[in-house]
């Protein structure tokens, strides 16, 4: 869902909106009889440290300086699933924006986003996207819309310190959904912080849940996407999983209404044992909640062995363009999401300029993430920043070690944010009221989203 990107990513909310959405600068004039374009782009999250503006704006001068003729307007964004659709309506959007995933081909479908196969048929790499991965920003045309430059899987995010004071191995993360409950009670009883924490809100409840289901083995729909399954026996487990965690061993703390920021704003404070979130979130833990390195520990997420349906969430990030966008800022924005975005997964010289501008700027180089295109050119990609990388990575080997050894499942096809919107008060009530009732409440919940899916 969401990322630090992100991925972060992850991947998480949305939408049924109007009309696409356009910048400011799109409502101007956008070139000059000189042919200078100019072009509003998204920068970092709102309350980002101001390092890591500094390093964004770095690289804007770098970018410039290399095309003269293009002019960009950086503005802060962070992809939410309740403002998303408001911003893109109203037309507050940059001319070049991100989106998760699970909103590429709803934005296609209703035209909301720019054709952009002219450009993409451009890139030098064009032809070498890993097919699922670039199937998220295709239309039923065919033409790519969306041009993918972050991939992520689900882990489990834990606290190294929180561990250490409650006895525990921090370099032994658990390895089971048992071990998980038996940390979070012994973190809970030594420490009286969170040893478990679940997302509950913003469409994030719903997006850890399909989490959880899909590593028990369950899936949320059918895969055409045409039939509601979330009442299905891996989820009443998940539901019941929290439920014992949070009522039987009290070791859930007592917020129950986290979303993607706050419950990374917890953790980074050392409120949180444990939680579910993208591979990439370090990012974003370091340059908008300034966790201490020592604390973070990144474990891939246990799934359950006795089914061969198990697997790990995975989704990413595309950019796309306003369809405000005339032909010439549409050429400047690929430009533009080739060199920030993409050129340092494809080339070495690419990689190295954006790692050594990151590291000057003390920003985290070498955070684990999934492949756009193979494994073997991200593995080509870890090579050339090696001597760049500035995050803990021996804190995260255990996710690094295991995660390709992992089912990656899609989030759910259809209507992803709506169905994850229609989830958040399930978990929500299981969290909150100890005698709720799991079938019930997933029941109702599966007859909501079949008929959202209904409406096609």
């Amino acid at each position: 869902m969401k990322s630090s990107r992100v991925l972060a990513a992850a991947v998480a909310g949305v939408l049924a909106v109007g009309l696409a959405a356009c910048s400011s600068s799109s409502k101007k004039k956008t070139s000059d009889k000189n042919g200078d374009v100019t072009l509003s782009v998204v920068s970092l999250k709102p309350g980002s440290e101001k390092a890591a503006f500094d390093t964004f704006n770095a690289q804007i001068k770098q970018f410039e300086a290399l095309n003269p003729h293009i002019k960009l307007q950086p503005k802060e964004y962070e992809w939410k699933a309740t403002t998303f659709a408001a911003q893109l309506a109203g037309g507050t959007l940059p001319t070049v924006f991100t989106i998760p995933f699970t909103d590429g081909k709803s934005l296609i479908e209703r035209q909301q986003v720019a054709d952009l196969q002219k450009q993409f048929q451009a890139l030098p790499y064009a032809s070498s996207f890993n097919p699922t991965v670039i199937s998220a920003g295709k239309g039923a045309n065919g033409d790519v819309y969306g041009i993918p430059w972050a991939a992520y899987g689900v882990g489990l995010q834990y606290n190294r310190t929180l561990f250490k004071q409650a006895g525990l191995d921090p370099d032994s993360p658990p390895t089971t959904w048992d071990e998980i409950r038996a940390d979070a009670k012994q973190i809970a009883d030594k420490t009286g912080q969170a040893g478990y924490a679940e997302m509950t809100q913003n469409a994030t409840g719903g997006w850890m849940l399909t989490t959880l289901t899909y590593a028990l083995g369950g899936r949320m729909e059918s895969e055409d996407g045409k039939t509601a399954t979330v009442n299905n026996p891996q989820t009443k487990a998940a539901l019941q999983k929290l439920h014992d965690m949070r009522w039987g061993d009290k070791a859930m703390g007592s917020n129950f209404l986290y979303d993607w920021t706050s419950i990374n704003q917890a953790f980074a404070a050392g409120k949180i044992g444990m939680y579910m979130g993208g591979s990439d979130v370090y990012t974003s833990l370091v340059q908008q909640n300034k966790i201490k390195a020592d604390d973070y520990g990144l474990a891939a997420l246990p799934l359950d062995s006795s089914s061969s349906d198990a697997g790990i969430l995975g989704g990413g990030t595309l950019a796309v363009v306003s369809t405000k966008a005339s032909e010439a800022q549409k050429d400047a924005a690929v430009k533009w999401i080739d060199f920030y975005y993409m050129r340092k997964l494809t080339t070495q010289d690419g990689a190295q300029l954006d790692a050594k501008t990151l590291a000057a700027g003390k920003q985290p180089v070498g955070t684990p993430q999934l492949p756009i295109f193979n494994k073997g050119l991200l593995d080509k990609y870890n090579q050339w920043i090696s001597s760049y990388v500035n995050v803990p990575l021996p804190q995260m080997k255990s996710f690094t070690d295991g995660v390709f050894s992992q089912k990656l499942v899609s989030e759910p096809a259809a209507h992803t944010q709506e169905l994850y919107t229609a989830l958040d008060p399930v978990v929500q009530a299981v969290l909150t009221n100890k005698g709720a009732n799991i079938d019930s409440l997933l029941d109702k919940a599966n007859g909501d989203i079949q008929n959202i899916l209904n409406r096609g």
